[in-house]
């Protein structure tokens, strides 16, 4: 194929666009959430969890204070909802997405692959709003609560007690800035985090424990108080169902616990088509992270209900947004409640670098395919620039509140989930596996009940996934507009006998006629031929090989190109190809005769009746329409060099 020569780049830009992704190309992943630099090849399972890890446990961070605004002294019922709908929801829904989608690519592609044409394309762009969202929230709400454990910290609090905003921005700040500078896949440091704050969380919740079993008040007490507010076992019940919703961020975790995959060593005869023993050890550490953070959700909001005092819940209280932490300070003393703060402070840092990486994973791998991002989307430097400053906008918007933030959160937590567990439940059903097909359908109706009530009580989640949506497919239809007449073809491969056409060809002229096919009998092909030389005065002498292109799905922008060849009639040559765009194969396959032959290909159309807007339109959403000028202009953006340019004739 053509290459255009271009200037050589600036130093800044060669910096920027380095690599075009280093988390995303072949041999350079370098973010959690990439892929392993070998097939094959990876950690033992449960350290990769504590990728995972970084994402779900540290929302130990803020849940329990979260549980507590929203359930007040039903929270530890409603956590055990929570729970249920964890164990026997969310995480049989992973384990069949880890089945079906064994490389990472997690519940968007399964849709990706369920639904075709342009309609798949607006869902998986709406889906990538709602990621965008969760990941986006999970940099600044992480961001935010470390700074409340930074905030009220007890030996900090007079100094810093105003600058939580700025506090926020400079960690979001310094995420983008490790991104910038390239951030190196660190499976040791999230084992090491893990491992110590889930150590330390341990250590806060027995002697919590202690407290509540030696102060044998405080039980009573609340179960007093329990009773005396809703009545009887059921009414808590149901009290804990309708509040549901607000925890729902206890379900975080499950997409990364996926988008993690490819980092699972498996068995030594796992292949790429089929890892069995990735796919097994995956559905290892989901279960293991679940069933780690069940027995954690429990046990926290049941300590903290308890021993803190409802009024320190509340927005400017002591245990807003950090309810463990203050335990810590409160029954450990100072010094272990700032290692306490430390390390709660490392592991929400490094849960929104986790968020970051897969947001430098997620996009590239839909837009740029799609043709909807711009060449600059790939890498990563600016797309850490782009979402660092959306980062610095939603910390604003927000005003670094971790409550506030919830909302939006959960929003995209819930969304993703139900989307992962109606693709289960379609994928169930295109089994035949019927009793799989009505469980998923069970909890694919539970989540979306989960989901419209979380929107309904907080409707800044989905204003702002709205907002994420419509950004992507605003930039999205402009990047397709702008790459309109871009050689979108990754490779031409001709069968035997078109290369036979072709190198016949190359000994006199290459003249190819372009056909759009009817009946295919002998007519149609003499008719084509006595037009063609009619309307160009050619003389009779000169042969043609017809080609003859198919549209499958217009709304594909790369592809491949295959190319084979049949003689009809025991006459007439003919080329055919399926391809989503009728233009582009066509001038991938002048360029490839012209490169292969050393000649210059002549290709001959008959004009097209309609409107040029309206043609233009088919052509972009359809892949067809006006072909001969669309051809000629693929093929100037592809070859600016006249002379060697194939030629284009029009009658």
């Amino acid at each position: 194929m053509a290459t255009t020569q271009h200037p050589p780049p600036s130093r800044m830009r060669t910096w920027m666009l380095q690599g075009l992704s280093d988390m995303g190309k072949e041999g350079g992943h370098t973010g959690p959430h990439a892929a392993p630099e070998a097939p094959h090849k990876g950690q033992p399972w449960y350290r990769v969890m504590c990728l995972t890890g970084v994402d779900y446990f540290s929302t130990l961070g803020y849940q329990p204070g979260i549980a507590a605004l929203a359930a007040g002294l039903l929270s530890p019922v409603a956590t055990i909802v929570l729970v249920i709908v964890t164990l026997a929801g969310a995480l049989p829904v992973y384990r069949r997405v880890a089945e079906e989608s064994p490389h990472g690519e997690g519940s968007i592609a399964m849709l990706e692959r369920l639904l075709s044409f342009w309609k798949g394309k607006l869902f998986v762009l709406t889906l990538l709003g709602f990621a965008a969202t969760d990941f986006l929230i999970t940099i600044t709400l992480s961001a935010a609560d470390a700074s409340t454990h930074l905030v009220e910290n007890p030996h900090l609090n007079s100094a810093l007690h105003d600058k939580q905003m700025v506090i926020t921005l400079i960690l979001v700040a310094l995420l983008g800035a490790v991104f910038l500078k390239g951030f190196l896949e660190a499976i040791g440091v999230a084992v090491a985090l893990v491992g110590v704050y889930l150590t330390l969380n341990v250590v806060v919740i027995a002697v919590g424990g202690w407290h509540v079993a030696t102060a044998g008040h405080v039980i009573t007490d609340w179960a007093d108080a329990l009773t005396a507010e809703h009545g009887n076992v059921f009414a808590m019940v149901g009290v804990a169902l309708l509040v549901f919703p607000k925890l729902a961020l206890g379900l975080s975790g499950f997409e990364t616990g996926v988008a993690v995959m490819p980092h699972v060593k498996g068995d030594g005869g796992d292949t790429e088509e089929h890892p069995h023993g990735r796919i097994r050890d995956t559905r290892k550490l989901l279960t293991s992270a679940a069933l780690i953070m069940s027995v954690f959700l429990i046990a926290t909001s049941f300590i903290t209900t308890l021993l803190i005092p409802e009024k320190e819940f509340e927005p400017g209280g002591q245990a807003n947004g950090r309810a463990l932490a203050y335990l810590a300070h409160q029954y450990l003393g100072g010094a272990f409640g700032t290692v306490y703060d430390v390390s709660t402070i490392a592991i929400l840092w490094f849960a929104g670098a986790s968020a970051m990486a897969g947001l430098l994973n997620l996009m590239p791998r839909y837009l740029p395919r799609y043709g909807m991002a711009p060449h600059w989307a790939r890498a990563v430097r600016p797309m850490v620039i782009v979402f660092t400053l959306i980062g610095f906008l939603v910390t604003w918007v927000f005003d670094a509140d971790v409550d506030a933030q919830g909302g939006a959160y959960a929003t995209g937590v819930l969304v993703l989930i139900s989307s992962a567990a109606i693709a289960v439940t379609i994928a169930a059903r295109k089994a035949g596996q019927r009793g799989w097909t009505v469980g998923f359908a069970v909890i694919s109706a539970v989540f979306l009940y989960v989901t419209v009530a979380n929107v309904i009580e907080r409707p800044d989640g989905v204003k702002i996934g709205v907002c994420f949506i419509a950004g992507i497919i605003l930039v999205s239809l402009l990047s397709r507009l702008a790459r309109a007449f871009e050689l979108r073809v990754t490779s031409v491969t001709l069968d035997d006998m078109a290369e036979r056409f072709i190198r016949d060809m190359a000994s006199r002229k290459l003249r190819f006629i372009a056909n759009q096919p009817d009946r295919r009998d002998k007519a149609e092909y003499r008719d084509k031929i006595e037009q063609i030389r009619a309307d160009n005065d050619m003389p009779e002498q000169d042969d043609f090989v017809f080609v003859e292109v198919t549209v499958t799905d217009p709304s594909e922008f790369e592809a491949g190109l295959t190319v084979r060849g049949e003689v009809l009639h025991n006459r007439y040559r003919v080329l055919t190809m399926e391809s989503s765009s009728i233009p582009n194969a066509l001038a991938a396959l002048l360029l490839h005769a012209r490169d292969t032959t050393g000649g210059i290909p002549h290709i001959y159309f008959e004009w097209t009746e309609g409107g040029p807007f309206a043609n233009f339109l088919r052509f972009f959403l359809f892949g067809q329409g006006e072909v001969a000028p669309v051809t000629r202009e693929v093929l100037r953006e592809a070859e600016p060099d006249r002379t060697r340019r194939p030629r284009v004739h029009t009658g």
